[in-house]
């Protein structure tokens, strides 16, 4: 599966514009600032397909990328304390008015900061992939920000975290390193290939 070969598509600000889903489709969810474009941007080689912003909080789209077998999907970040009340209602929204279509979800990937314990707003998008029946897998940056110690004791401690779900890959990540970098591109192949098997 080529991850070089991609092109941004389109971005929607309300639901009405989202594009019909004609192919699987990977979405990528986290809170502001968990380094969202950053993981995008190593899965593809790309330095700037996502923009990185400096500015929690600014990605107020839903975007979406085209490669040869699948679609990327980046949410807007979630949980920015300096976003007003009517900007956060749009957003929920928008990312309501996604998932509440019927659109052909292989995987979600769920971002957390693997320094920081995970948010009521993390914890809150979990409990909505496990009860809606998503396929997710949480994506865990920032390694290499973590001491060998610190980074053994967090990882055991999401792992707790997960315990009471099945089945849900934990993978470390670091857009610095690149570590991650290919497990990641493994189980979004597969879980494209599952999804294809599964429509057919």
């Amino acid at each position: 599966m080529n991850f070089n070969e991609v092109q941004f598509e389109f971005a929607a600000g309300k639901p009405e514009q989202l594009p019909n889903s004609d192919m699987a489709e990977i979405v990528f969810s986290g809170h502001s600032n968990v380094g969202k474009s950053s993981l995008i941007n190593k899965l593809v080689q790309r330095k700037s397909l996502a923009r990185v912003s400096a500015q929690p909080g600014k990605t107020a789209t839903i975007n979406f990328y085209r490669l040869k077998e699948f679609r990327m999907v980046d949410l807007p970040g979630y949980g920015y304390a300096k976003v007003s009340k009517s900007e956060k209602e749009r957003w929920a929204k928008l990312v309501e008015g996604y998932f509440n279509q019927n659109r052909k979800i292989a995987l979600v990937i769920q971002i957390l900061d693997l320094r920081h314990p995970p948010t009521d707003d993390d914890l809150n998008m979990i409990d909505f992939l496990y009860r809606g029946g998503f396929n997710f897998a949480a994506v865990l940056t920032k390694s290499d920000k973590l001491k060998k110690t610190q980074f053994e004791k967090q990882m055991e401690y999401y792992k707790d975290i997960f315990s009471t779900i099945e089945h849900i890959p934990l993978i470390p990540f670091s857009a610095q390193t690149g570590f991650g970098n290919e497990e990641i591109r493994k189980l979004i192949e597969n879980s494209i290939n599952n999804f294809n098997d599964m429509e057919v």
